[in-house]
């Protein structure tokens, strides 16, 4: 298996992972975000999928945090409806586990690939997986403690 076909399976992986993530969320605000996530994983699927079949990349589209900010605003009205259990917010901690292996999978295959714009795309393909990583630890903190959360910033 080349690194494409790798980077392909752990997209595929991470897709499944957040549609299952969106049967299991009961809020339609974190329904979104792991849609978004989910979608997100097919976008870097089909670049990983491109480079492979040396076609063109559009790395136009991967830009998950400005679709975020409205997310976290329908998190913050819905904040009163939100009941989880351990469990649940356990598989979202897993989730940036994921999120933190896959960042340093692109980022170590960015140092071995020596085409400079195939390193390129493994690292901007890393710091998406940073930004999704963000993302779910907003998430983890707003389950956590939905009364006292403030998103950041960058939310």
């Amino acid at each position: 298996m080349n690194v494409y076909e790798y980077a392909m399976k752990v997209e595929k992986e991470g897709e499944a992972y957040y549609r299952e993530m969106v049967s299991k969320a009961q809020n339609p605000g974190l329904k979104r975000i792991f849609t978004m996530l989910a979608d997100e994983e097919v976008k870097h699927y089909n670049i990983f999928k491109n480079m492979m079949k040396k076609e063109d990349i559009d790395l136009e589209k991967l830009d998950l945090i400005t679709d975020t900010k409205t997310i976290f605003q329908t998190l913050t009205q819905e904040k009163d409806n939100i009941d989880l259990d351990k469990e649940q917010i356990q598989f979202y901690k897993d989730a940036i586990v994921r999120e933190e292996n896959s960042k340093n999978f692109y980022a170590q295959k960015a140092e071995e690939l020596e085409s400079i714009t195939e390193k390129s795309i493994f690292l901007q393909i890393a710091a998406e997986e940073v930004k999704h990583k963000k993302v779910l630890e907003e998430i983890v903190s707003f389950l956590e403690e939905p009364a006292d959360w403030v998103a950041s910033a960058e939310f």
